[in-house]
């Protein structure tokens, strides 16, 4: 009986190990996670800040960040949605390159060093945003989607 228990033990430590040595694969294209956000709901004046994982096997993350804000309470009003391109810093690349990008929005407000977002002006605004990566290789990552955040008026 003794012997039984340790054979299931090894069978179930296989598929466990396995999936552990797989999440660790690094690909040519780049992956990206939410690390933190700093807030899910904002009120004028205030900073929303993103902390983005990513991980690369060439490393060559050096080219573009891209940002899109999308409204789900005013969808189609200008300057309520937008689209950003963020030059990536630039750093010697290394192979299974992980790391963090940070980028920040101030809201309704001029921040020294952060671009601005707007809501839909008279109403509380619900948004989400999407990020992706292109390297220097021109992979592009999946498009990573935040929950909603909400930018009262």
């Amino acid at each position: 009986m003794k012997r039984m228990k340790t054979k299931i033990l090894i069978l179930l430590a296989i598929p466990v190990m396995f999936y552990a040595c797989k999440k660790d694969t690094y690909t040519s294209k780049p992956q990206l996670s939410v690390k933190s956000i700093n807030s899910t709901v904002l009120k004028t004046g205030d900073l929303l800040y993103f902390q983005i994982q990513f991980t690369d096997a060439e490393g060559d993350i050096s080219d573009t960040l891209w940002v899109q804000k999308i409204s789900r309470t005013c969808p189609n009003t200008a300057g309520v949605q937008f689209i950003s391109k963020n030059k990536v810093p630039d750093f010697t690349p290394t192979s299974s390159l992980k790391g963090i990008l940070e980028i920040g929005y101030g809201y309704n407000a001029n921040i020294p060093g952060y671009s601005t977002i707007s809501g839909c002006g008279s109403k509380n605004d619900t948004a989400y945003f999407k990020f992706w990566l292109k390297d220097k290789a021109k992979n592009v990552s999946d498009t990573l989607t935040t929950d909603n955040i909400v930018l009262l008026k």
